[in-house]
C-alpha cells in the first residue's frame, strides 16, 4: 500500500488548519496526502447532474477547494480527495489503519487555551491503530508562510517499550530537519521531602538513575538517526507538568498511549490528557505496546 497521510475535513477552520499541517508533513515525508470527508448521507454519484440537483455538491466542493488551495502551496505534492458514505468516526478509524498517521483539527477554548475534543475526535485518538495528530486552528502554518521550525519534543515513560513512540518522534524530527528533545518527568516521592524542601541527595540519586535509563532508551535511536540533534531532560515534576512545560515553542509534541486491547476499554493516560488539553503546539498521540 502506498504511504499516505490522511486528514479529516469538515469545513471548519480547525480542519483546514489540520489540512495545512498535514500537507507540510506529507511533503517533508514525501508521501501522498489524502483529504477525507465523511458524510453518512452521501448519495450515489449520478451519471449527469447539475450543481442544483447534485446532493453531493457541497461535499465535493469542500474537498475540491481544500485540494486546490493546498496544491497551490505544495505544487509537487500528490493530493487525493476522498468522499466516504460513512459515519465520521468509523471512516477516520478505518483511514487511520491505512495511513502513516491521521491528522485532525481541535477547537481551542478561550481564554483557558485548551482543546475541545468532540464526540468524534476523542474515540479516534483513543482507538486508532496509527498516530493521531491534533492541530489547532491558530497553528501558524495556516498562513501564507510556515512558522519558524521548533524542535520535536517526545515524552518518555521509562521502564517499558517505547520503540513506536521514538520511531515516530525521530522520523518526524529527521524529516523536518529539526532537533529533538526527549523529556522524562518524575515526581519527587514523599521520602525525599523534608520540612525545608527536598532531600537533595535523594533527588540527585533519582536523577542519575533516570538519566541512565533515558540514555539507554535513546542510544539505538541516536545511532539510527545520527543526523538528528538530540537532547534529553530529566525534570523533577509530575510527568504531565514536565511535558507541557517542555513543549513551549515546539513544532510538535509526541506522547504515547497504550495500544487498545480487545476487551479493555480504550483510554488515555494523564500525560496524553495534559498534552491534548494544555499543549499549545500540534500534539501527536502514538499507540504503543
Amino acid at each position: 500500500m502506498q504511504p499516505v497521510v490522511t486528514v479529516g475535513l469538515d469545513g471548519s477552520p480547525e480542519s483546514l488548519a489540520a489540512a495545512c499541517w498535514a500537507a507540510d508533513e506529507s511533503e517533508k515525508r514525501r508521501v501522498t496526502l489524502r483529504l477525507l470527508h465523511a458524510w453518512p448521507l452521501l448519495a450515489p454519484e449520478p451519471a449527469h447532474a447539475s450543481a442544483e440537483v447534485d446532493q453531493n455538491y457541497w461535499a465535493k466542493r469542500l474537498v475540491h477547494t481544500a485540494r486546490a488551495e493546498l496544491q497551490a502551496r505544495h505544487p509537487g505534492l500528490t493530493i487525493v480527495g476522498s468522499l466516504v458514505a460513512d459515519d465520521a468516526q468509523d471512516a477516520l478509524l478505518q483511514a487511520a489503519s491505512e495511513s502513516e498517521m491521521i491528522v485532525l483539527g481541535s477547537r481551542g477554548l478561550e481564554p483557558v487555551g485548551s482543546y475541545f475534543l468532540g464526540d468524534v475526535s476523542m474515540p479516534v485518538v483513543a482507538r486508532a491503530e496509527r498516530p493521531v495528530v491534533l492541530v489547532r486552528a491558530e497553528t501558524p502554518l495556516v498562513g501564507a508562510h510556515p512558522a519558524p521550525a521548533g524542535r520535536v519534543v517526545v515524552a518518555l515513560k521509562l521502564g517499558g517499550s517505547s520503540d513506536d513512540l521514538l520511531d515516530f518522534a525521530f522520523h518526524t524530527a529527521a524529516a523536518r530537519g529539526v532537533p529533538l528533545l526527549a523529556v522524562h518527568g518524575r515526581s519527587v516521592p514523599l521520602h525525599a521531602r523534608v520540612p525545608w524542601g527536598v532531600d537533595h541527595a535523594a533527588t540527585e540519586e533519582m536523577t542519575r538513575d533516570a538519566q541512565r535509563e533515558l540514555s539507554k532508551a535513546l542510544r539505538p535511536w541516536r545511532e539510527k538517526y545520527s543526523q538528528v540533534d538530540v537532547a534529553d531532560s530529566i525534570r523533577l515534576a509530575s510527568p504531565a507538568k514536565a511535558v507541557v512545560q517542555a513543549a513551549e515553542g515546539a513544532t510538535l509534541l509526541v506522547v504515547g498511549r497504550r495500544a487498545h486491547r480487545h476487551g479493555v476499554a480504550p483510554h488515555l493516560g494523564p500525560v496524553a490528557h495534559a498534552a491534548i488539553h494544555h499543549g499549545r503546539c500540534p500534539v501527536a498521540v502514538v499507540p504503543h505496546d
